[in-house]
């Protein structure tokens, strides 16, 4: 349930109100704007009439949230959330993903593979101009003889990259057990796989490390905007959703990129929403063509695997941009961008 408060309440009225709630045993989420001041109640509303709040003299209205996800709907936060990576921090450059005015470019190898192939591909990729290196240091593969990924060693190496660099980091984390070694890692990954551990989701609402939630292969939007209540419902609220192709009844490419959900996401929540378009397709010429598409169609940020030798890549090397071709990419994204009023 939401209540819309008039515009003059004043602050003591305001938490007087709210406290009255809480006594009632509800949790209380409250969004201030510049128009408007909004109070979102969690729990088992359903004994509850909206009609009894139009009794407070501060209450403008109230109604019932239809959709199962509360925190990330937009009817409880109509501002957009902007997820600030990096801030705070000596040396490093901070990036914001949901401003409105900027589409940032999160890049780098598919996997950490040595202290010199990811320090290279950091200098390559933030000369190009993206924002965030992004490099996997524990790899979730279909196959268990693929390579794993370097682990804890791989976190060590990115954050060498990211001293090097200026540039933030993100990687992803695969196990609750892991999560020790993700203190200077500025965005934490949740994959595609892993989308709907809600273990793993509430140890991350427990943290105030920005979160990029990828969606499931199969997953919906709704399962999608769900795991990441359930990040935001622990108290996490620093969530960046991501469109990373799902699976249908083709094969043609690795997986079928729903552009769709971008505005789709946009109207229903205030979250940002990336695109990953190297995962979208698995192919190398295909990449250009999805990321033009994902300006066009709004999204917040792109995240583009990109490494200096892709063919000797030791994982995903099919679809990895050579930094040239990187390089090439941004100059022309910068154009779409332009187009809707935003840069790179």
């Amino acid at each position: 349930m939401i209540i819309v408060l008039k515009k003059n309440a004043e602050k003591k009225d305001i938490e007087r109100f709210t406290g009255e709630i809480k006594s009632r045993g509800f949790g209380i989420h409250l969004s201030e704007g510049t128009d408007k001041t909004i109070i979102g109640l969690l729990g088992d509303t359903s004994k509850l009439d909206p009609e009894d709040f139009l009794a407070n003299e501060i209450v403008e209205s109230a109604e019932r949230v239809s959709a199962p996800y509360k925190m990330a709907s937009r009817s409880f936060h109509p501002a957009n959330t902007v997820v600030t990576i990096g801030g705070g921090q000596s040396g490093i450059i901070p990036c914001c993903i949901g401003d409105g005015k900027t589409v940032p470019l999160l890049a780098g190898p598919c996997s950490v593979e040595s202290e010199e192939q990811i320090i290279s591909a950091a200098r390559a990729v933030k000369k190009a101009g993206a924002r965030i290196l992004r490099g996997g240091a524990y790899k979730p593969r279909t196959s268990p003889y693929s390579f794993q990924g370097l682990g804890a060693e791989g976190i060590r190496l990115l954050e060498k990259a990211k001293k090097e660099t200026g540039l933030p980091v993100c990687t992803e984390l695969m196990s609750v057990t892991e999560l020790e070694y993700f203190d200077n890692v500025d965005l934490i990954q949740v994959g595609a796989r892993n989308f709907q551990n809600f273990d793993l989701l509430k140890e991350l609402g427990k943290s105030n490390k920005p979160v990029l939630l990828k969606r499931g292969l199969s997953g919906t939007i709704n399962e999608l905007l769900m795991s990441a209540e359930y990040i935001m419902a622990n108290g996490n609220e620093n969530v960046i959703l991501c469109e990373r192709g799902i699976r249908t009844y083709d094969n043609y490419t690795r997986n079928c990129l729903d552009v769709s959900a971008v505005p789709y996401l946009h109207k229903v929540s205030h979250l940002p929403v990336v695109i990953d378009p190297s995962h979208a397709c698995g192919i190398r010429w295909m990449v250009p063509v999805l990321a033009q598409c994902a300006v066009a169609a709004g999204a917040d940020g792109l995240e583009i695997e990109v490494h200096c030798n892709p063919e000797k890549a030791m994982s995903d090397a099919s679809q990895q941009l050579t930094p040239q071709q990187f390089e090439e990419l941004t100059a022309k994204l910068n154009k779409y961008a332009a187009v809707e009023g935003k840069s790179i």
